[in-house]
């Protein structure tokens, strides 16, 4: 994971804060970590600047502007190859249905998140990755009937487990 020596108290709040809120004023970051606006905001600049940050981005409300389908797909490969999952990987980044990736331990190497119109358009994407020198063993899949919940890690409860 990354370097997180030099992370107090106080910038889990900054932090916590702007993952809550994203891009808000000197003042009200401020007043929600209890320090004053300019060491508060001295202290974001240091955490930007030392990666910490990745961005700000929009929580969009998708199904306002659309009709999709949300598929959950677990993938398992033929081989287990370093240049095996190098070449999946490669491939996958330049999926943009595939909003989300992770390689997993167990019984599976990878869980997929993909965003398609239909489920047409799903089962065209699939026969391209089937299709496609990845080695793909086998997959299965699930649709997503309803959100129930999304957010982030409560950053402050990680670095107490971690004793930072």
């Amino acid at each position: 994971m990354g370097e997180r020596q030099g992370l107090d108290a106080t910038d889990i709040r900054i932090l916590s804060a702007v993952q809550k809120h994203g891009q808000i004023s000197k003042t009200k970051l401020a007043e929600l970590v209890n320090l004053s606006p300019t060491p508060c905001w001295a202290r974001l600049t240091r955490l930007k600047e030392a990666g910490y940050i990745r961005g700000y981005h929009a929580d969009i409300a998708l199904d306002r502007i659309a009709d999709f389908t949300q598929v959950i797909v677990t993938i398992a490969l033929t081989h287990h190859r370093r240049t095996d999952f190098d070449r999946f990987e490669t491939y996958i980044r330049g999926v943009d249905e595939i909003t989300q990736c992770i390689a997993t331990g167990g019984g599976t190497d990878y869980v997929m998140t993909v965003f398609v119109p239909s489920l047409s358009v799903f089962r065209g994407l699939m026969d391209d990755l089937l299709s496609a020198d990845i080695n793909i063993d086998r997959y299965v899949t699930y649709i997503a009937t309803r959100q129930v919940k999304a957010g982030h890690p409560d950053l402050a409860k990680l670095a107490a487990k971690t004793g930072r």
